[in-house]
């Protein structure tokens, strides 16, 4: 057995292991095509071929591992490096081709900076993975290793250590409902001159304030992306935009908590799936503004128009630590799976 980079005729070996182990239910990622699978890990380019390594037998690709340096994330730290994934044939495990697979890979990371490699949701390559006990709903991204897939014990055996966990939770939109009690907060908040509902960028409200008192340069990001999408948007353009993952830009509606010219909580923007899936960014508000029942607003809101534009079901993950889960499970959503972010020094 030897480690080696991938090659054109690994293939049709590599997308046939990554599918058995898909249907098996060893893994939850979705099933993907040869075509596919080579797409999702850029094999077209000479360059990032070197980052998927096969464990060869007599020829044949038994087991495979992926790794990347995101050069190009603007959002990347230096030396991260970050595990994508690592399979291994059914009839070849217990012979140590994991940890070969891992340290191969570990030298491969060092060699192009990286002085760690983590596993977590900051990986710029997506893997979609299907909700457990649905007709094949996704969610877009995994978020960490999955720790009731088959091969979790390796890594913490193999020195990674824990970052922390994300709560996956998932809603049939079908069974949504919203409450009365949120219209009632959302008139209690107008009252005291906070809108919320969508956004309308000819308002031109600031969002510095809001992303440097959370701290995130990511959501200013977001922020400044669909409000730029929309300033650019032709009048003719359909509104409702489709994707088959995230999208870099709009124009999408967004729906904001207002004050005094600025926004003090977002979430959205409001999107679709093909699969029939509502996707959003994520949920932000103002901490000056906690207590107020913002967030909880705004998330129903975005049900709504999620049930409005025809999404048939919604997913998002989460801390394991954090409140925002109550707001989540008040509106219908369920646990669904938990995933473990990790790091190994290298």
């Amino acid at each position: 057995m030897r480690i080696r980079p991938v090659e054109q005729h690994d293939l049709p070996l590599l997308s046939c292991l990554w599918n058995a182990c898909a249907e098996a239910g060893e893994v939850l990622y979705a099933p993907l095509t040869e075509e596919a699978f080579c797409q999702k890990f850029d094999l077209t380019d000479p360059d990032k071929r070197e980052n998927l390594l096969v464990a060869d037998t007599d020829g044949q690709a038994v087991g495979m591992i992926h790794g990347v340096t995101p050069e190009s994330f603007p959002l990347a730290q230096p030396g991260n490096a970050y595990l994508t994934c690592l399979l291994v044939g059914k009839a070849y495990r217990g012979q140590g081709i994991g940890q070969a697979l891992l340290n191969a890979l570990k030298v491969r990371m060092k060699a192009l900076g990286g002085q760690r490699l983590i596993i977590s949701n900051w990986n710029p390559v997506n893997l979609a993975w299907r909700v457990p006990g649905t007709p094949g709903h996704d969610h877009n991204n995994a978020p960490g290793v999955d720790t009731q897939c088959a091969g979790y014990g390796f890594f913490p055996r193999s020195g990674f250590h824990l970052d922390g966990r994300q709560i996956s939770m998932y809603i049939d939109l079908s069974t949504y409902h919203m409450s009365p009690t949120i219209r009632q907060i959302q008139e209690k908040l107008l009252a005291e001159g906070i809108y919320t509902g969508v956004y309308d960028p000819q308002w031109n409200c600031g969002y510095d304030a809001l992303c440097d008192r959370v701290g995130s340069d990511y959501w200013r990001d977001v922020l400044r992306t669909e409000i730029a999408a929309w300033n650019n948007h032709e009048p003719n353009q359909d509104k409702r935009m489709w994707a088959d993952g995230i999208r870099p830009s709009g124009p999408r509606p967004l729906l904001t908590a207002v004050h005094d010219g600025q926004i003090v909580g977002f979430t959205g923007p409001v999107d679709l799936q093909k699969s029939g899936r509502g996707w959003f960014t994520g949920i932000c508000t103002d901490p000056t503004y906690g207590g107020k029942g913002i967030a909880t607003v705004l998330f129903n809101l975005l049900m709504q128009a999620f049930v409005d534009e025809g999404a048939r079901f919604s997913t998002l993950f989460t801390g394991s630590e954090n409140h925002a889960q109550k707001i989540y499970l008040r509106a219908g959503l369920r646990p669904v799976r938990e995933f473990a972010m990790m790091t190994l020094p290298l």
